[in-house]
């Protein structure tokens, strides 16, 4: 996911710079819009697990201080061994969703930008 939301994210900055020809603008929404929505419902999932994840750790800490069953730990680093690279990911994705929103505020005005120098 990493790669494609990077990938996709500088497809689009290149069609904004003017290094890739767009042909309709419009189109280009459209797409960008659908892309959004996908990457909207994998940062939503993400957030979903890691706040799982969140609360699994810090309930495997709340029950060790309360307990005093060191057992527990084992379980407790693993969860923050996933915990880690989750948060990472939904930074990754929380990030690269709200550049898009600029990408997609830059598609806007070029389409206003057209629309009035035809209008």
């Amino acid at each position: 996911m990493k790669k494609r939301i990077l990938e996709y994210r500088q497809r689009i900055d290149d069609c904004l710079s003017g290094q890739r020809e767009v042909g309709d603008w419009n189109k280009l929404l459209e797409e960008h819009l659908i892309q959004i929505g996908f990457f909207q419902h994998e940062r939503l999932i993400h957030l979903l697990v890691t706040l799982t994840f969140a609360l699994l750790t810090i309930g495997s800490v709340f029950v060790i201080i309360m307990t005093d069953y060191y057992p527990l730990a084992l379980l407790t680093l693993l969860l923050m061994v996933l915990l880690i690279p989750y948060i990472a990911h939904y930074y990754l994705l929380e990030n690269e969703t709200q550049k898009m929103y600029k990408q997609y505020d830059e598609i806007l005005k070029r389409i206003e930008g057209r629309e009035r120098e035809n209008g």
